[in-house]
């Protein structure tokens, strides 16, 4: 090992979840000062999880958080920002009641209620329909067009935003959801070509008669061919639901199912109102110290 390796505390914590080992593991490194972002991102890389949030002091809010997949930096995590505050909380650093977060699409407000629950503000929703035809989005996804076609009598094709932007698409059923098999080149391709993060999939027909709706998310061309439990694509969604009044009357507060088909299953609490809020549970599963090489070498990280 590098002598000069610096030793970076970190944590997996697993969001949109009481239990571990389900809804979507984040990795947390609580002190990322003075890390370079080659540093963050071969943490990141070296995590192997969808996202890893990395925190540091901020002049403008309680702490700048940032954001890595495996390959890239992001700009808005809903999960990792759970999972971080969830775990910022169970230490005792962070009481009920409002953080302010800086991130790269602006200072965010969280509310950590008093059973631990996280909700994190999205930003103003934007919204806008693309014209790329059901039959390449369904050649994309691996699902029937005449399937997409049956739900789309209310609900177009759109890419829907409260951060990060995500093609929302709309299928009939439960067994449409699963029996997906996406070719990731071609998503990729498409949510290239419609400038979105990733492609949610998602319908009405639900395994707990109080979830609002069954989703599935993939953003190959973020590093994660299918994300378990999407915070901020579920805000982006819920907003995109009460512009096209997909529910009435709107409920105060949704509650989308994810994850169920990869095995990682989770719940994201949705209220759309003045703003978008996405709430959630998070338990941390993995307490450790990765090293972390200087930022001029090239040496691979151990954990």
């Amino acid at each position: 090992m590098n002598d000069d390796a610096r030793q970076v505390e970190i944590y997996q914590v697993d969001a949109f979840t009481d239990e571990p080992h389900t809804g979507n593991p984040a990795g947390v490194v609580p002190d990322a000062a003075g890390l370079s972002d080659d540093q963050l991102q071969s943490i990141a890389a070296e995590m192997a999880v969808s996202e890893t949030a990395f925190l540091t002091e901020s002049a403008d809010a309680d702490y700048r958080i940032r954001y890595f997949t495996p390959a890239q930096e992001v700009d808005l995590c809903g999960h990792a920002t759970i999972g971080t505050l969830s775990y910022l909380y169970d230490i005792g650093v962070l009481e009920p009641g409002t953080t302010t977060l800086e991130t790269n699409v602006g200072v965010l407000e969280m509310e950590i209620e008093t059973d631990g629950s996280v909700w994190m503000s999205q930003d103003e929703p934007t919204i806008r329909e693309v014209d790329v035809g059901y039959d390449r989005v369904a050649e994309a996804l691996g699902v029937e067009q005449t399937a997409l076609e049956g739900a789309s009598a209310d609900l177009p094709l759109a890419v829907t935003s409260t951060g990060l932007p995500f093609l929302a698409v709309p299928i009939t059923y439960l067994s449409d959801v699963g029996g997906a098999s996406p070719d990731l080149a071609k998503i990729e391709s498409l949510t290239d070509e419609v400038d979105a993060t990733g492609v949610y999939l998602f319908t009405f027909d639900t395994l707990e008669s109080e979830s609002t709706l069954h989703g599935r998310m993939f953003a190959p061309g973020a590093g994660v061919p299918e994300d378990p439990v999407t915070g901020t694509a579920s805000g982006a969604v819920g907003a995109y639901l009460a512009e096209y009044e997909a529910l009435d009357p709107f409920p105060e507060e949704c509650a989308f199912e994810q994850g169920h088909f990869v095995d990682r299953s989770g719940t994201v609490r949705v209220r759309v109102g003045e703003d978008v809020q996405v709430g959630g549970d998070a338990v941390t599963i993995l307490e450790g110290v990765i090293s972390v090489p200087p930022a001029e070498t090239d040496d691979i990280l151990e954990a």
